[in-house]
C-alpha cells in the first residue's frame, strides 16, 4: 500500500476516532487528547528539523544544475528564462485567485480550531513594500537567519552562494556541489524515516481535530481542496492564451494536441509517465523539431512545475487565512519570491517530501505557522491531480514557445 493511501486512511480513522472520543471519552478524554497532541507535535517537529538545511542545499544544487543547462546552448538558456518567468507568473496568478476566492468564500470562523490549531498569537502586519522591507532581503547574517528560521534572507544567500559556486575553479566547484548533493541525500534519508511515521502523526492530529470540532473539520478540509484546485485550474487555463501569443498556435489545435498527455497525467499523477505522450504531442501535432523537444521536454518535466509554485503559494495563503494573518503587499511579494525559488529548487523529490520542503519555507517566510501542513498533506491527492495536469500542459506549451522563439517550429496554422 502506498504512503499516500496510508496517510488518507490514517486521516479518516483519526477523524472517526476523534468523534468517538468526544462522544464516549468521558473523564479520560482530556488525557488522551493531550497524548495525541504530543505525538502529533513530535512528528511535525521531526519534519521541521530538515526544512532549513534541505532548502539551502537544494537551492545551491539547483542553481548549479541550471547554470550547467544554460551553458549547454541558446535553446536551453532560453527555456530556463521562460521557466523562471512562468513560475513567477503562476505564483502571482494563484495569489490573486486565492485572495479573490477567500474574499467571496471566507474561511469559517473557528476553522483553525476545527483542524486542531490555534490562531496566531501576534499576527504579522500587512507589510508594505518600503525601503526597510527591501533591506530585509539582504542576508547580513545567514547563520542567524538559519537559526531563527528567517527564510527570505536565507533563500537570497543560498541563491548568491549557488551562483558563486559555479564561478570558481571547475574542480573545486564540482567538489563543493558534490558535497551539497551528499547533504541533500543524507537529509532525504532522515525525511524518509520521519515519513514512515506519517500515518501515526496524521492519525494523532486528525483525532484531535475530530474530537474538538467534529464534522466541521471535514468542511474546512473541503474548502482548502477547492481553493487550491481553483488556483491550479486558473494557471492551467491561462496556458492556452499564452501559447497562442508566444507560440503562435491556436488554442483549439493546442487543446487537441495536449489532450492525450493530460489524460495520462490525470490518471497517473505523474509527469514522467506522461512524457511519451508529451513527446508525441510536441512532435506531430505541434510541429516542434526533434532536437528542440528532446532537449526542452526532459528539462521542463524536471524543473518546470508551473502549478507547484502556484499551489504552494495557495496553500500558504490559505494557512494564513486560517490563522487570521492579514497578507499585505509586502508579505504577498515575499510569498511569490520564495515560492518561485523553492519550486525551482525542489525538483525530483517525492510529492510527500516536496509538500513540506516547498511549502514550509513559503509559510515561514510569510510568518505563517506550519503545524497544519501534515493534515493538509492527507488530502493533497486531489490537488495533486490538477497540479500534474497543469504541469504537463505547461511543459508542452513551453516546448512549442521555445521552438517558436528559435524559429524552428512547424506549421503554426490553428
Amino acid at each position: 500500500m502506498s504512503l499516500t493511501r496510508r496517510i488518507v486512511i490514517a486521516l479518516a480513522l483519526g477523524l472517526v476516532c476523534g468523534l468517538l472520543l468526544a462522544r464516549f471519552g468521558g473523564g479520560a478524554r482530556q488525557t488522551l487528547l493531550a497524548m495525541l497532541e504530543t505525538i502529533g507535535s513530535a512528528w511535525v517537529g521531526g519534519l521541521r528539523i530538515t526544512i532549513v538545511p534541505l532548502v539551502f542545499a537544494l537551492i545551491v544544487t539547483g542553481i548549479a544544475s541550471a547554470a550547467t543547462s544554460a551553458r549547454a546552448g541558446g535553446v536551453a538558456g532560453r527555456a530556463l528564462l521562460f521557466i523562471a518567468i512562468g513560475l513567477t507568473a503562476s505564483a502571482l496568478v494563484a495569489g490573486v485567485v486565492v485572495q479573490g476566492a477567500l474574499a467571496v468564500w471566507p474561511v469559517p470562523e473557528g476553522a483553525i480550531g476545527a483542524l486542531g490549531g490555534s490562531a496566531a498569537t501576534v499576527p504579522p502586519e500587512a507589510t508594505a513594500i518600503t525601503g526597510q522591507w527591501l533591506l530585509g532581503f539582504i542576508p547580513t547574517n545567514p547563520i542567524k537567519s538559519a537559526a531563527e528560521g528567517e527564510m527570505v534572507p536565507l533563500v537570497m544567500f543560498a541563491l548568491l552562494f549557488g551562483f558563486a559556486a559555479t564561478r570558481i575553479a571547475p574542480e573545486r566547484s564540482a567538489g563543493l556541489i558534490g558535497w551539497f548533493e551528499a547533504v541533500v541525500d543524507t537529509l532525504m534519508v532522515i525525511v524518509q524515516w520521519v515519513l514512515l511515521l506519517a500515518p501515526i502523526g496524521v492519525f494523532a492530529l486528525a483525532a484531535v481535530a475530530g474530537a474538538r470540532a467534529g464534522l466541521s473539520a471535514v468542511g474546512t478540509l473541503a474548502q482548502y481542496v477547492a481553493v487550491v484546485v481553483a488556483a491550479c485550474v486558473a494557471v492551467t487555463v491561462l496556458v492556452y492564451p499564452v501559447v497562442l501569443l508566444f507560440g503562435r498556435i491556436g488554442p483549439r489545435r493546442f487543446a487537441r494536441a495536449v489532450a492525450p498527455a493530460q489524460a495520462i497525467a490525470f490518471s497517473t499523477q505523474s509527469s514522467i509517465a506522461s512524457l511519451p505522450a508529451m513527446i508525441e504531442a510536441a512532435g506531430g501535432p505541434l510541429g516542434v523539431p526533434a532536437p528542440v523537444r528532446s532537449l526542452v521536454l526532459p528539462m521542463a518535466v524536471s524543473i518546470f512545475r508551473v502549478t507547484s509554485a502556484a499551489a504552494n503559494f495557495a496553500v500558504a495563503l490559505y494557512c494564513a487565512a486560517l490563522h487570521g494573518i492579514a497578507i499585505g503587499p509586502g508579505l504577498f511579494a515575499i510569498g511569490v519570491v520564495v515560492a518561485t525559488v523553492v519550486s525551482l529548487a525542489a525538483v525530483g523529490l517525492p510529492s510527500q517530501v516536496s509538500f513540506f520542503t516547498a511549502i514550509g519555507p513559503v509559510c515561514l517566510a510569510m510568518g505563517v505557522p506550519v503545524d497544519l501542513l501534515p493534515l493538509l498533506l492527507a488530502v493533497e491527492t486531489i490537488p495533486d491531480i490538477f497540479r500534474t495536469v497543469g504541469n504537463v500542459t505547461a511543459d508542452i506549451a513551453l516546448t512549442r514557445i521555445v521552438a517558436t522563439r528559435a524559429g524552428t517550429e512547424g506549421d503554426p496554422a490553428a
